[in-house]
């Protein structure tokens, strides 16, 4: 199956099982290509080739199954059973080898991590304010790739009263939020 089959039967079975469960607001799914896919998508053009990504909180698999589709090997994080269902089935039914789901908490998997894990970087997307996001993966001293909403200016202010970290801003492609890279967390 070429990826442009993924991406439809991926569409399909978003479509299949939101009528079931919750898993994105129903008025997105008009416009899956867009909303969720290309959204996702945009941080291709700016992840390391050369890495393993662990995305926070998978929820339907943004960014995380679209970036596995494209190629990367990837570990999607959910703690809601049925979500992670979701996840197994898109795996299952696109053939995804490079796609390992986890059921538990973020903080738990964050824990098996060795520190300063050079070929790991973590992705997320409608996941949390990024001080929590921070909270849960600052001491692994690894890369984040996020997808932000327009309030990233304030999350940012409140996540340095706690953090040091650089970072670059991009405009997202599909909406009025930012990819934020985030490196060198102390």
């Amino acid at each position: 199956m070429n990826n442009k089959a993924k991406f439809e039967r991926y569409a399909a079975l978003l479509t299949e099982w939101s009528g079931r469960m919750n898993l994105v607001a129903p008025s997105t799914l008009t416009d899956i290509e867009t909303r969720h896919f290309a959204d996702s998508a945009q941080l291709a053009d700016i992840l390391p080739t050369d890495v393993r990504i662990v995305d926070l909180g998978s929820g339907a698999g943004f960014p995380g199954v679209v970036l596995a589709i494209l190629g990367w090997n990837v570990t999607c994080i959910e703690s809601i059973g049925k979500k992670t269902a979701f996840l197994n089935a898109v795996k299952d039914d696109l053939g995804l080898p490079n796609l390992t789901v986890y059921h538990g908490r973020v903080e738990d998997y964050v824990r098996t991590l060795p520190r300063r894990p050079a070929d790991v970087v973590f992705t997320a997307r409608a996941f949390a304010p990024l001080i929590k996001i921070l909270d849960y993966v600052a001491r692994t001293k690894c890369r984040l790739f996020l997808l932000k909403g327009r309030e990233i200016e304030s999350e940012i202010a409140t996540a340095q009263t706690k953090y040091k970290f650089d970072y670059k801003l991009t405009p997202s492609k599909t909406g009025d939020g930012y990819l934020i890279q985030i490196e060198n967390i102390r």
